[in-house]
C-alpha cells in the first residue's frame, strides 16, 4: 500500500509542477506532462518498470476522450464530413504506408518488417493532437476538423491492422516472451470461424448502437430521479467501462466503441451531464498517459545510437508532414489550415505502441527493432507541442493571454441571464437595468468583465457554453436567456441544450444571417434577432423618404416588410435542411418563390389602398 502511495505521490506531484511551469512558459500542457514522465523516469530514476503496466490504465483517457468527442458529434455532422473522413484519411494513411515502407526497405528491413514500419508510424496521435486543438481553439477550425477526420480514420483503420500484421509473421522470428498472455486474455471470438467473428462483431456494434438509443435514457432518467450527483458520475463512468470492455472482447478497438457511442448519445437530453462528468477523468487519464510515455522512454538505447535513431525520428515526420500537406492541397483546405494539418499530424501515435506490442507477439519485429521505433514514436509524441509552438508564430496567431484565466466564481443569480456582453448585448443588458431587471452576466473576455465590473455591474467571467456555469448562474429558475456571443455553432448549442433540458426558459438569440437563424428556430429559440436587419429596416425606410415618399407611406412600407419578412422566415425555416444547399431544396425555393410574389403584391398594396381612421395617429393623410 505505502509503495503504491509512493507513486502515486510522485506522478502527481510531477504533473503539478511541471505542467503549470509549461503552460506558464507557453510550451503546453501535453509538453509539460511528457518532460515531467522524463524527469522521474529516465533522469532521476524516481518510476520504474511498473510505467509500462501503468501506462495501460493510462490509454483508458484516449477511450474517455474519443467518447466525449463523439458526443460534440450528431450523426448528421459526421456524415457531413464524410468525404474528408474517407477521402483524406485514406489518402494520409495509404501514402504515408507505402513511403515509410520504401523507406524501410531501403534501409535493408525485410518487406514484411518493411509494410509494418510503414503501418505503425503512418498513425499519429488522437490524444494529443485532439488536446492540443481544444486548448488553442482550433478543433472547429477547416484544419482542425480536416485533422480530426484524419485522426478518426486511423482509429478506424487499427481493427484491419491488427488482422493485417499476424500475416506478416516470420518464421523463425525472435517475438515476446509475453504472447501466451494475450492468448490468455478473454475474448468471444477466439477460435470462432470467419462469419461467426463477422457476426458476433456486428452484434457487438448494434448493441451499442440499439443501448444508446433505447436505454440510456431510461437508466439516466432512474439515476436522475435520485438526485445523487455521485451516482450518475458513476453511471457514467460505468457506460464507457462497459463499452471498452465489449469491444475489447469482440477484438475491436475500445476507443472505436465508445466514439460510436457518443455519437448515438449526441442527441440525448444527458448529453451535458455526461460531459461534465467525465471530463475530470479524461483529463487527468491523458495527462497520466504522457507522463509514462515520458517515463518509458529507453535512454540507454537513445544515447546508444542517437543520431540514428534522431534521424529516423525526423525523417518519418518529414514525411508524414510532406503527405498531409500534399493530401490538403488535394483537398483545397485554405493556406493556414493545410500547414495546421501538416504539422499537427506529423508524429507517430499512442495506438504505435498497440502495434509495435502486437507485431512483436506475432514475431514480425524483432525486440531491437521494436526499441528503436518505440523511441521514434516517443520522440515525435515530445516534438509534437513544438510544432504547435512553430505554427503559432509563423502565422502570428498568438493566444489571447485571458484565455488561461479560469472562470468566476459565480455567486449570484438573477431572472435573466445574459450570454455575451459585446454591442449587441451590452444594450440589451443596459435597457433591462434601467427598468429594475436584475441580470446576470457571463462573457469570456477578461478585459471587459473587469472594465464592467467597476461600474458595479453584475457580470462574470466565463464561457457561457458550460453547463456548469449556467446552473451556478440559476438557470433552473432564471426566466430569460438572451444568447448573444459570436460564434455561431456555440450559440446553437447553447439555445438547443437550455431549450432540451429548461424549457421553461424564454430564449432570445442573435443571429448572423439567414441560414443561422434557420438553426436558431430548430434548436428551438423563442425569438430570433438579426444582427443588422432592424438598422437595415430604417435605413431603408430613410431611403424611401429620400426619394420623395412621405414619411406616412415609408414607415407603413417599413411595416409591412418587415411582417412580411418575419413570417417569410418562419415558413422557410420549416423547409430548410441542415447539411443541403438551399438551391438544391426544391421545396425551400418553391416556397421562397410564393413568399416573393406576396411580398410583391404586399407592398402594391400599401402605394395603392386608401387611409384608414388609425393611420392618423402617424401622420395626417395625403392631401387630395
Amino acid at each position: 500500500m505505502s509503495g503504491f502511495l509512493f507513486q502515486a505521490f510522485v506522478y502527481l506531484t510531477a504533473a503539478v509542477v511541471a505542467v503549470p511551469i509549461a503552460k506558464r512558459l507557453g510550451l503546453g500542457s501535453v509538453l509539460g506532462y511528457l518532460i515531467a514522465g522524463i524527469l522521474i523516469g529516465p533522469v532521476i530514476g524516481l518510476v520504474g518498470n511498473e510505467t509500462k503496466d501503468l501506462q495501460h490504465f493510462a490509454e483508458f483517457g484516449v477511450v474517455m476522450m474519443l467518447f466525449l468527442v463523439g458526443l460534440e458529434l450528431e450523426p448528421k455532422i459526421l456524415w457531413a464530413m464524410r468525404k474528408r473522413l474517407v477521402g483524406l484519411g485514406s489518402l494520409q494513411l495509404g501514402l504515408t504506408t507505402l513511403a515509410i515502407c520504401a523507406g524501410a526497405l531501403a534501409l535493408g528491413l525485410t518487406w514484411q518488417m518493411a509494410i509494418a514500419c510503414g503501418l505503425i508510424l503512418s498513425l499519429s496521435s488522437t490524444a494529443i493532437v485532439l488536446q492540443t486543438f481544444n486548448e488553442k481553439s482550433l478543433l472547429k477550425s477547416e484544419g482542425g476538423q480536416a485533422g480530426f477526420s484524419v485522426l478518426l480514420f486511423q482509429d478506424i483503420a487499427v481493427i484491419p491492422m491488427l488482422a493485417l500484421i499476424p500475416l506478416l509473421a516470420i518464421s523463425g522470428q525472435n517475438g515476446s516472451d509475453h504472447s501466451a498472455e494475450t492468448h490468455a486474455a478473454l475474448s468471444l471470438v477466439e477460435g470462432l470461424a470467419g462469419w461467426e467473428v463477422a457476426a458476433i462483431t456486428l452484434g457487438a456494434i448494434a448493441l451499442v448502437i440499439f443501448g444508446g438509443i433505447y436505454l440510456s435514457r431510461p437508466l439516466f432518467r432512474f439515476i436522475a430521479d435520485s438526485k445523487l450527483r455521485e451516482m450518475f458520475t458513476a453511471a457514467a463512468l460505468l457506460l464507457v467501462i462497459a463499452i471498452a470492455l465489449l469491444m475489447t472482447l469482440v477484438g475491436l478497438s475500445p476507443a472505436l466503441g465508445t466514439f460510436l457511442a457518443g455519437v448515438v448519445l449526441a442527441n440525448s437530453e444527458y448529453r451535458h451531464e455526461l460531459e461534465a462528468d467525465i471530463e475530470p477523468f479524461k483529463g487527468l487519464l491523458l495527462g497520466l498517459f504522457f507522463i509514462t510515455v515520458g517515463a518509458g522512454m529507453d535512454f540507454e538505447t537513445l544515447f546508444g545510437d542517437a543520431w540514428t535513431i534522431i534521424a529516423i525520428t525526423i525523417g518519418v515526420m518529414f514525411i508524414k508532414g510532406l503527405v498531409l500537406y500534399l493530401a490538403a492541397f488535394v483537398f483545397k483546405l485554405p493556406k493556414p489550415d493545410n500547414l495546421l494539418l501538416a504539422l499537427s499530424l506529423a508524429q507517430a501515435g499512442e495506438f504505435g505502441f498497440v502495434l509495435l506490442s502486437f507485431s512483436i507477439q506475432n514475431n514480425v519485429i524483432d525486440s531491437e527493432l521494436m526499441k528503436i521505433l518505440s523511441l521514434v514514436v516517443a520522440l515525435s509524441m515530445l516534438l509534437t507541442p513544438l510544432l504547435f509552438i512553430l505554427y503559432d508564430k509563423v502565422l502570428a496567431r498568438h493566444p489571447d493571454s485571458s484565455s488561461a484565466r479560469d472562470a468566476d466564481n459565480i455567486n449570484e443569480t438573477g431572472p435573466v441571464i445574459i450570454a455575451g456582453h459585446g454591442r449587441f448585448g451590452q444594450i440589451i443588458n443596459r435597457m433591462l437595468m434601467a427598468n429594475g431587471v436584475r441580470t446576470v452576466v457571463l462573457d469570456h473576455k477578461a478585459e471587459l468583465i473587469d472594465t464592467l465590473k467597476k461600474f458595479d455591474m453584475q457580470v462574470f467571467y466565463g464561457d457561457a457554453t458550460r453547463a456548469d456555469l449556467l446552473h451556478a448562474a440559476g438557470i433552473e429558475n432564471a426566466a430569460l436567456l438572451v444568447v448573444a456571443i459570436d460564434d455561431e455553432h456555440q450559440a446553437t448549442e447553447l439555445v438547443s441544450m437550455v431549450k432540451r433540458e429548461y424549457p421553461h426558459v424564454h430564449i432570445i438569440a442573435r443571429a448572423t444571417d439567414r441560414l443561422h437563424v434557420y438553426r436558431l428556430y430548430s434548436a428551438g429559440a423563442d425569438d430570433i434577432v438579426r444582427e443588422v436587419f432592424d438598422s437595415s429596416l430604417r435605413a431603408g425606410r430613410y431611403a424611401l423618404e429620400a426619394l420623395g415618399m412621405q414619411k406616412f407611406t415609408a414607415r407603413k412600407a417599413s411595416k409591412v416588410f418587415e411582417d412580411h419578412d418575419r413570417q417569410t422566415l418562419r415558413e422557410l425555416a420549416r423547409h430548410w435542411k441542415e447539411g443541403v444547399d438551399v438551391m438544391d431544396n426544391e421545396d425551400y425555393l418553391s416556397a421562397a418563390r410564393a413568399r416573393t410574389k406576396l411580398m410583391k403584391d404586399a407592398m402594391e398594396g400599401v402605394n395603392t389602398e386608401f387611409h384608414d381612421r388609425t393611420d392618423r395617429g402617424w401622420s395626417p393623410p395625403p392631401k387630395t
